[in-house]
């Protein structure tokens, strides 16, 4: 069969694509490797309101599991500043189903169980080997996760840094509507610590870390704390996530690459699903505008890279501030954390400018270990730079 274009992966940055190249009028199909959409769920299923307004998303409230106020930091001595700004945690899987079911109402089509295990560009095509979908395409968005199918196949990219997400799915948590999120580096190092409230009393509680053998025992350390103590665990999931930034090529002969398999995550609390919805929108944008001129060079389809790089934040930036703030000792977080006021939304730039003086006259040893960079990296973590 012959589309204008495939895409690898139906999870938000692949659906984003599809539902988008469809409503432009695309000849659209989408290679999905599970059997079932949205499973398994890998990530921590938040999304923020600005987000879901801003990308348009009437999501169904089967796909909602909570409303939440903001995000709440926890330090290790449980100073705890918030972020006041509303989102939704997710039923993942719900969520992506839907986003299915939208890009099949939009026309397109919906191939499940299918691979991808062979791309070979030739005339002017893309032939692709899904098992048994053998599928050609003009253009190919790879949306294909962590796995970066694209780059691991046609050679594109250098592999990116990781980190691992594992949470349990607990019951009886109690919440107060805020996203919890732990700067404890003895339980996460170069990481952090989460409880992401559901309804009836659920939640995700879990972690990321480089430490990527030692993650598990981390996690039942971390769920010894008395909020935690005793809770059932229903289920344990996670996987990988791209920690470095986003990769050097993003876009080839007839290829664009969007959401993980870009390596588009916020690299503060590794966030992606907003960058990946974006993405996934700007692609199939590009991709409109690439058929109908009948075009479909790399020199073409940079108008894509020059989309996301105008729109998203600046990742090496954040991952050195991210960076510098990982080498704080708890005793250092726990100073600066008492210095920041208890709401921090309302910090601009003059008012970091002078939290960050006074701890720098407290403590003029903060400044070598790049305080500024940390400052700046954590201003990033809000929804308006894709933090979720």
């Amino acid at each position: 069969m012959n589309y204008d274009v495939a895409i690898i992966g139906a999870g938000p940055a692949g659906g984003s694509a599809a539902l988008h190249a469809a409503r432009l009028g695309l000849k659209t199909v989408v290679l999905e490797e599970h059997a079932v959409v949205g499973e398994p769920v890998h990530c921590g299923e938040c999304i923020s309101d600005l987000a879901v307004k801003k990308l348009e998303l009437n999501v169904p409230r089967k796909a909602i599991a909570m409303a939440v106020k903001g995000v709440r930091v926890i330090f290790p001595d449980r100073t705890a500043p918030v972020i006041d700004e509303a989102g939704y945690v997710l039923e993942k899987h719900e969520f992506e189903q839907w986003l299915a079911e939208e890009v099949i109402n939009e026309g397109a089509e919906l191939r499940l169980s299918s691979r991808v295990s062979g791309i070979e560009r030739s005339s002017g095509q893309w032939k692709i080997d899904a098992g048994n979908n053998k599928v050609n395409s003009k253009i190919l968005i790879d949306a294909s996760g962590v796995q970066a199918v694209t780059s691991r196949i046609l050679g594109l990219n250098q592999r990116f840094e990781s980190v691992i997400g594992i949470q349990h799915e607990m019951l009886d948590v109690e919440t107060d509507g805020y996203l919890d999120f732990y700067i404890w580096p003895k339980l996460a190092p170069k990481g952090y610590l989460w409880m992401i409230p559901k309804n009836g009393g659920r939640a995700n509680v879990g972690l990321v870390t480089h430490e990527k053998n030692k993650a598990k025992t981390f996690l039942e350390e971390f769920i010894k704390a008395p909020e935690f103590r005793g809770k059932k665990i229903v289920k344990t999931f996670g996987g990988l996530i791209p920690s470095s930034g986003p990769l050097e090529k993003t876009v080839g002969e007839g290829l664009m690459l969007v959401g993980d398999a870009a390596g588009f995550t916020s690299p503060m609390f590794e966030g992606g699903s907003h960058l990946g919805l974006q993405s996934g929108k700007f692609a199939a944008e590009v991709a409109a505008k690439a058929v109908q001129a009948n075009n479909f060079s790399r020199d073409f389809l940079q108008s894509y890279e020059e989309l996301w790089k105008a729109e998203f934040p600046p990742y090496r930036k954040i991952v050195e501030g991210r960076n510098d703030l990982y080498s704080f000792s708890d005793e250092e977080l726990n100073f600066i954390a008492k210095q920041l006021p208890q709401k921090l939304n309302g910090m601009n730039f003059f008012k970091k400018l002078v939290v960050g003086l006074k701890i720098s006259a407290k403590r003029p040893s903060l400044i070598k270990k790049e305080l500024f960079s940390s400052f700046r990296a954590f201003g990033y973590s809000q929804a308006r730079f894709y933090g979720w």
